[in-house]
């Protein structure tokens, strides 16, 4: 039976993977709102990267690099699948399974060092492998790495965008978002 110390160090950890899956969508809309500060305080700031055409040693240089790279693209960046688990108190390691959508103007950019005349973007498959930390802040990416099953090259006119459909690039917070102070865990 879970006493009273046990039911709540139970609840502390399902909120802590909700923060973390909270933290994971933020990522995916900052990135393809091109909110490029907000994106850099999703990280900590020790934060390492792997797989990506973004580089940098760190979150700074990583960030300025999407945008640098994502900038005046339309991307769209599906989530899903979370796999989730506690290492201890402070960390938390994650999988998720991605689908994204890189379109830019023709001719303008390749992806990862490979441009095709006429390519117009990339629609990709694959995971992020993820550490995050709890900081001050509350939960943040310590590490993130993108590794990519398929990456099909876009050709061709876009499809038409059809004028009763509205486009928003809305950069609002519809959700609040909503934090706890990280609690130091129970030594006993």
């Amino acid at each position: 039976m879970i006493g009273a110390a046990g039911t709540e160090a139970a609840v502390r950890r399902l909120w802590d993977l909700e923060a973390v899956r909270q933290l994971k969508a933020r990522y995916a809309r900052y990135v393809d709102q091109q909110r490029w500060d907000d994106l850099r305080g999703l990280f900590a700031d020790d934060a390492r990267f792997e797989g990506f055409w973004a580089k940098g040693d760190g979150p700074d240089e990583f960030v300025a690099s999407a945008r640098q790279n994502l900038t005046g693209s339309l991307t769209v960046h599906t989530l899903g699948q979370s796999e989730l688990a506690h290492v201890d108190d402070w960390t938390i390691r994650g999988t998720w399974a991605l689908i994204d959508y890189l379109e830019w103007e023709p001719g303008t950019r390749g992806y990862r060092g490979v441009e095709y005349p006429g390519q117009r973007g990339v629609r990709g498959y694959g995971y992020y492998e993820e550490e995050y930390a709890l900081t001050a802040a509350g939960w943040r990416i310590r590490f993130l790495r993108l590794t990519r099953l398929r990456i099909d090259p876009l050709f061709g006119p876009p499809e038409p965008r059809h004028p009763d459909f509205v486009e928003l690039r809305d950069d609002s917070d519809w959700v609040p978002i909503v934090g706890v102070a990280p609690v130091a865990p129970d030594a006993g």
